[in-house]
């Protein structure tokens, strides 16, 4: 939870954090398995793939609808489109959701 900056603070400071609240947000994590490399690996990924994701840019979206809709196509390409390197795979194939690697022409087309 966070609190709104005291005046006088800058426009774009960081809010203070007030409070946390750690636990499984979905499911029944294994607590020796639990890390969060890959999820700030896939933060990175978005931040330097979608440039309306960066602060005070001049590529942001004027409507949240086109950030949403440049987010989802991203996601969608990372996942069932590009074949990682460490796996040589996609990660859809890994996880059983797939068994193809999907051309962009089939993604736009689903």
């Amino acid at each position: 939870m966070h609190r709104s900056n005291p005046e006088g603070e800058h426009r774009y400071s960081p809010a203070a954090a007030v409070s946390t609240k750690v636990g499984p947000v979905l499911g029944n994590p294994i607590p020796s398995r639990i890390c969060t490399s890959i999820v700030e690996r896939q933060n990175l990924a978005m931040r330097t793939q979608i440039r309306g994701l960066i602060r005070l840019t001049n590529a942001s979206s004027k409507k949240w609808e086109n950030l949403w809709a440049a987010f989802c196509l991203r996601f969608a390409y990372y996942n069932l489109c590009r074949t990682h390197s460490s796996l040589r795979i996609t990660l859809a194939m890994e996880a059983r959701i797939t068994g193809t690697v999907w051309n962009p022409k089939e993604l736009l087309e689903a």
